[in-house]
This record gives C-alpha cells, structure tokens and sequence, in this order.
C-alpha cells in the first residue's frame, strides 16, 4: 500500500451546516423554492453544478446557482463546519506510513483552506480537488489525475469516502475502496457501488487499513 486518499466531505470533516445554508441561500436568491436542511443532505458529496442542476433543471440556472453558493460560502460557509471524532487520531497513527493525500469534489481553493483551518496540513503531501473552471469535478478523472500527479499505481493504493462517487471512481482506477457510514452514504448505496470495505467509525477505518498493510507485507 503506497498511497492512501481520503475524501474531505463526510470523511474527514462534517460540513452540512455551511453546505445546507449556502445552497439555502443561493436559492433564494433565484426566487427558487427552498428546501428545509434534512431534504438537502444528498448535496453533499456530489459536484455542485450537479446537484443544482438536478434541483433547477437547468444549465444556466445551476451556473447562476454554483456563484450565489460560492458567495456565502467562501467566507462563511466555508467553516461552519467540524472535524470528526477521531479523525485526528486516525490521521496521526497513519502518519509516517503509506503517502496521504485528499481528494474531494469541492474547489482544492476550498478544500486547501478547511485542511489548513483545522490543522491538518500537515498530514497530508497534497490537497486534489476541481478547478474554479470545474475540471475534474467528477471522482474518477479526479482520482485519475492524482494518480498520475504523484506517480502511483492504483492497485497499490486505497481511496477512503463516504458516497458512491468515491468507490465508483475507485474502482474506475483500480483502488482498494473503503466507505465510511458515520458520513452521507447509506451503507446501502456503498454497498451497491461496491465497496470492498465498509467502516462505521474512523477507528475501524484505521484498523481495516492495518489489515490491509498487513495483508499486502505478508504477501
């Protein structure tokens, strides 16, 4: 195992208050319905457009939606938002083993900046997210990008989240999958895109990827 990725966005961070409100406030700056918080927890994980475009059904109308979201949320939203019990611990038993990077589908200009909010730079080589311009807002030619960015077979390295995207864009590229279920996948929808493991805590997490180093130096 020479690389572990984990996703930001109900895997290392919870970050539904700051997402909700600032999706909340870029509908209704469009005079759009708006829902109450509960109903748009499935926005969270997906690139944003996306979700919009599925709420508004359309393309100009989800451009208009990502730039209202983008206005609250880079100075507000952006740390209504908290770190997972036990991530720290998680993240400081893997330190000095395997190379650690996140990958998220939020902005890397975003995401770079939650990391260093909470101290967990140091963590980690590299922060990999989308662009401003959206490129590779979609988990598997994000994961494939960061890949080829830091020289890494897929097969040698595992991808840790808590949507489907994450396992799918896994697979897509060859990765060992783990998906968590205290983030905002159902251990259902996991399952169905075929995650290899599943853990509902971060300290299972630690202890599926001991297993897995384990595994690997015994073979």
């Amino acid at each position: 195992m020479d690389a572990i990725f984990l996703d930001l966005d109900g895997t290392l961070t919870d970050p539904k208050i700051g997402i909700t409100r600032s999706i909340q406030y870029a509908l209704g700056a469009l005079d759009q319905p708006v829902p109450v918080e509960q109903d748009l927890l499935w926005c969270i994980g997906p690139p944003l457009k996306t979700s919009f475009k599925t709420m508004l059904g359309s393309e100009a109308l989800a451009e208009s939606a990502v730039a209202l979201y983008r206005e609250r949320f880079s100075d507000i939203g952006i740390f209504e938002n908290s770190v997972y019990d036990g991530i720290p611990e998680l993240l400081a038993a893997l330190a000095g083993g395997p190379r650690l990077f996140v990958a998220t589908s939020k902005l890397a200009v975003f995401a770079e900046r939650i990391v260093a909010h909470f101290a967990l730079t140091p963590y980690f080589e590299r922060v990999f997210g989308p662009g401003l311009d959206g490129a590779l807002a979609e988990k598997t030619a994000l994961l494939q990008y960061a890949l080829e960015q830091s020289g890494l077979d897929g097969h040698r390295t595992v991808m840790v989240g808590d949507r489907s995207f994450d396992i799918i864009g896994a697979r897509n590229n060859q990765m060992t999958s783990v998906g968590v279920l205290y983030g905002y996948g159902s251990e259902a929808e996991l399952r169905e895109a075929g995650a290899e493991h599943l853990c509902a805590t971060p300290q299972d997490v630690r202890t599926v990827l001991d297993r897995l180093k384990s595994s690997q130096q015994a073979g």
